[in-house]
């Protein structure tokens, strides 16, 4: 039985992982008790033979890796009984290789695990051999058939549960290949692969990357990526596509979400920092465009207000007229020119230069001209600028979040006193929730916004109704494990930040629904987390807001794109004032290989 005909019957028997690697005769300077390649992978994540010389391990070279962290496969050519012990191991050489694909070589070096991103990452270990000697035995050889991974051979499970002796640790425990998609990729650790006509769930890179996923029935997009619904549902079918070919000789194909990498792909199954599990191609797979065109959403009407979001990722006058011109177009064209637009990551007027520059004026300037040009409103624009590098981001940057409004649909009720260190607070005006400063920041002395980004509240008056707007940029996902961590479930450290943002910003919104119980109020921004999270839930507690995504189907619930998952990070959240809403996430940017921003805006339009 071949081994994708074992996996089509679910069976994955220990005959069917083995018994298509085709044999290579091995050296006859060989010794009958020489360690072999699954002797060292093991059926951990762990060698047993770590920190260990080996001698004359014998092995087929399937793949050359010449750029990044150099060196080779090999793969046994005498596999052993068990699924859980890989035949392949990744060879440090430091420097270029000097084998071939198809040499059978006899390696001796030390045993050693790799962690990629160091000990502190969280990362699980790469198990390879370091300092080697080398001998090619024979060229020319054939290698052994790859293993086929698909919807029948890869669970639906994504990763076991931590050791709690181990403090959640999944690196001791014994491989289940059959049950979890992570522990069938480690038995697979180093062995040579091939996914076939597999969809592209992730854009290609800068990189020279793309993600697919080989589970296309989990959990899908309505326009061809996969969407990260839960912690408990991480789509175990995603992989990362390099490719061994360098750049240079030749270029890495760009390819959409929904696009199909379509013929085979094969080559070693690999482990890096960034994404986790990935196919180095040796062999890549042609990209067929299949992907969607980027959306435009409706117009608003007379009596509706329209109001966006857009993280503009690191807007400053030093970028190109090309990237202003594209925002402007996404504004215009794609968001239908809202009446207001919370914008974030506008930088100082120099950008990345570590100055005491603060002032935004410049960017902002170049941006609201740039929209009037693409035949949108002239914008104006309010901010109150940040204390010099106090606010996190790209050094020197010093990121802000922004209102622009359209003067001819909305105004903005200017209120004097508002900085970068005064609170806004709430008073009653006529019945009315009206702000004590506007522009003006959400509790900025709080802890909660140590080093990140303040909210800005805005009071507007459309059609004689007063909307108060609160711009927001949470703290980043910095410092979180990844889905693939060597803990399981992994640790999201972040979060703790998050969680106290959004009890600022809840207790803020409390305090004006206490003046004004039916009062229009509209959070929006880069929240940076989930639907489903704790942040979205301390957000939202007591009532005071209710997040619009869920007012859309499931599959179209993602704002931002990241190893593959099709994912909710920016969020606009409404009192219950606001009864009725029609929200739209506009999907332009994280999708497309060719971005604007890495983040794709939305809008929501109700009658105040």
């Amino acid at each position: 039985m071949s081994r994708s005909q074992a996996a089509r019957t679910a069976a994955l028997t220990v005959a069917a992982l083995t018994s298509t690697l085709l044999a290579v005769p091995a050296s006859a300077a060989e010794p009958a008790d020489a360690v072999r390649i699954h002797d060292i992978q093991g059926a951990t994540r762990l060698s047993p033979l770590a920190g260990e010389r080996v001698s004359q391990v014998s092995g087929v070279v399937t793949g050359v890796r010449t750029y990044g962290s150099r060196g080779f496969w090999m793969q046994d050519t005498a596999p052993d009984s068990d699924p859980a012990t890989s035949e392949g191991l990744f060879v440090y050489t430091g420097s270029a290789p000097q084998v071939a694909v198809g040499d059978l070589v006899s390696v001796s070096g030390t045993v050693t695990e790799y962690r990629p991103g160091g000990n502190s990452s969280g990362n699980q270990t790469l198990t390879q051999i370091s300092r080697p000697q080398v001998t090619v035995v024979s060229s020319g050889n054939r290698l052994p058939a790859p293993v086929a991974l698909d919807s029948a051979s890869v669970p639906e499970a994504y990763a076991p549960q931590g050791d709690p002796a181990a403090d959640g640790s999944i690196e001791g425990l014994q491989l289940r290949p059959g049950a979890y998609a992570l522990d069938l990729y480690e038995s697979l650790e180093g062995m040579d692969v091939q996914i076939r006509d597999a969809r592209v769930a992730g854009p290609s890179t800068r990189y020279a990357e793309l993600w697919v996923t080989v589970r296309p029935e989990q959990n899908p997009s309505v326009r061809g990526g996969t969407v990260y619904g839960g912690y408990d549902e991480q789509n175990s079918g995603r992989l990362k596509v390099e490719s061994l070919v360098p750049l240079s000789q030749q270029p890495f194909p760009a390819a959409n979400t929904g696009d199909v990498l379509a013929g085979a792909t094969t080559g070693p199954l690999d482990y890096e920092q960034y994404g986790g599990y990935l196919v180095a191609a040796r062999e890549l797979g042609e990209v067929e465009d299949r992907g969607p065109e980027r959306e435009r959403t409706r117009a608003q009407r007379r009596g509706e207000l329209a109001v966006a979001t857009y993280n503009v990722e690191n807007l400053h006058p030093g970028n190109d007229q090309e990237k202003f011109d594209r925002l402007a177009r996404g504004v215009v064209d794609s968001l239908a020119s809202p009446d207001i637009v919370a914008l974030e990551e506008i930088q100082d007027d120099n950008g990345p230069v570590n100055d005491e520059v603060v002032s935004a004026d410049a960017t902002l300037a170049k941006f609201t001209d740039a929209i009037a040009a693409a035949g949108g409103p002239r914008y104006e624009w309010r901010t109150v600028d940040p204390v010099d590098d106090a606010d996190g981001g790209q050094p020197g940057g010093n990121i802000r979040n922004v209102f622009l409004f359209n003067p001819g649909r909305v105004s903005f009720v200017d209120r004097p006193g508002g900085d970068a260190t005064t609170a806004v607070g709430v008073e009653r005006e006529r019945g009315r929730a009206v702000l004590t400063h506007s522009p003006a920041r959400v509790a900025p002395n709080d802890m909660a916004w140590e080093d990140s980004r303040k909210p800005l509240a805005g009071e507007f008056r459309f059609r004689g109704r007063t909307v108060i707007v609160v711009a927001n940029h949470f703290a980043s996902k910095g410092g979180d494990q990844s889905l693939h961590a060597a803990v399981q479930p992994p640790e999201r450290s972040s979060e703790v930040q998050r969680t106290a943002q959004a009890r600022v910003v809840n207790h803020f919104v409390r305090q004006v629904l206490a003046v004004q119980r039916k009062a229009n109020v509209v959070v929006l921004g880069d929240i940076n987390d989930f639907e489903f999270s704790t942040t979205t839930r301390e957000l939202t507690a007591g009532g005071a807001l209710r997040s619009a995504v869920f007012s859309l189907p499931e599959d179209e619930r993602y704002t931002y794109v990241y190893d593959g998952n099709a994912q909710v990070l920016d969020q606009t959240l409404v009192s219950p004032g606001i009864r009725r809403f029609d929200y739209d996430i506009v999907h332009v940017n994280a999708e497309f290989a060719d971005q604007a921003s890495d983040h794709d805006p939305q809008v929501i339009r109700f009658r105040p």
